[in-house]
């Protein structure tokens, strides 16, 4: 059995076995049950016959009782693997090998399946500790018997408080898809893959969303945020994932960022920060496209030479046009009946 350690974590090389087919050996078991029970029952006829004297039949009572026993011993190694499903075998106390193709197998009785994730319950669990010390929560999904799904699974890293890169305290949300690569490095390289996995989660979003700022209020398009540029962060928070528990025999199929928002403390200031950059920017526009709307009257009626105006009369103009195209409200137009002189 091969060893060795990759990234602190001991590995341990996967060996598959090719078991008997578990039909053949239940029909030999069957046939060992009908000799026995026929066998027991043939020499306790022998012996009434015989007033207790029959050596032959105290002779097949004996081996028909040994066999039945025998028998009973042999029986629990009879394995039902499902589709997607894998089997890690120890024979007392030692690596026996891993069954990985679904069907009905035989393989030694006394080689018994391990799984330390079995002993999972659905659950809830609180992993690490967040800003302001709020414990992060991870639901662990339910494990029975020993075998090991090969299955895409789940794992919801529920909301947690950090700072991003600017010390603003946001709250984060993701799920993990998964599933199990290598059942042999699952279970013996790591207590409890499951566990493991929830708590490499919390602390690969956590070192992820520290390094962004949640939004940019500049003109920067080449800055990567949370906000904007979430499928790319996912994407490397799964990749980082991969590399913390490829030693534990998982493959993480993608990272995916559920929730993402402010802290509360914070989400009224942030709120109102945008809300300013918005007018701001909308402001700018107005009077770009004013200015350009004024440039283009006063150019139009002098190649028209519809009114000639001079220098004083244009910036009125301007300033009236400006006032009208840039303010909130409509404005009210007043009719000068006299001279504009």
């Amino acid at each position: 059995m091969g060893e060795e350690v990759k990234q602190g974590v001991r590995i341990i090389e996967e060996k598959e076995i090719n078991p008997f087919s578990g039909g053949t050996a239940l029909l030999m078991i069957l046939v060992g049950f009908v000799a026995a029970v026929a066998g027991f029952v043939y020499g306790c006829i022998l012996v009434s016959k015989d007033n207790g004297g029959s050596i032959a039949g105290i002779l097949l009572i004996v081996l028909g009782s040994v066999l039945f026993v025998v028998l009973m011993f042999v029986l629990p190694g009879l394995r039902v693997i499902n589709p997607n499903e894998a089997l890690v075998l120890n024979l007392f106390g030692k690596y026996y090998g891993t069954i990985k193709k679904e069907g009905f197998y035989y393989v030694n009785p006394f080689a018994t399946g391990f799984n330390p994730a079995s002993k999972t319950n659905a659950s809830t669990v609180k992993v690490g500790t967040g800003a302001a010390g709020t414990a992060a929560e991870t639901t662990i999904p339910a494990t029975t018997g020993k075998k090991i799904s090969t299955k895409t699974m789940t794992l919801s890293n529920e909301k947690q408080k950090v700072n991003d890169v600017l010390g603003n305290p946001i709250i984060i949300g993701a799920i993990v898809i998964w599933r199990v690569a290598d059942p042999t490095r699952a279970v013996f390289s790591v207590e409890n893959y499951k566990t493991f996995l929830s708590i490499q989660c919390d602390t690969t979003i956590r070192n992820v969303a520290r390094l962004f700022p949640y939004d940019t209020m500049e003109d920067d398009a080449d800055e990567k945020t949370l906000r904007g540029s979430s499928q790319e962060i996912a994407e490397g928070m799964r990749d980082e994932l991969q590399q913390r528990v490829e030693g534990a025999g998982l493959e993480i199929e993608e990272v995916r960022i559920t929730h993402l928002s402010y802290a509360e403390e914070i989400a009224a200031a942030m709120l109102q920060r945008q809300q300013a950059v918005a007018v701001i920017a909308a402001r700018q526009k107005i009077v770009e496209g004013a200015v350009g709307m004024v440039k283009m009257a006063i150019d139009q009626l002098s190649e028209d030479e519809v009114v000639v105006l001079d220098e004083e009369r244009k910036a009125q103009m301007v300033s009236n046009l400006l006032v009208v195209l840039c303010g909130n409200k409509e404005a009210q137009p007043i009719v000068n009946s006299g001279s504009i002189y």
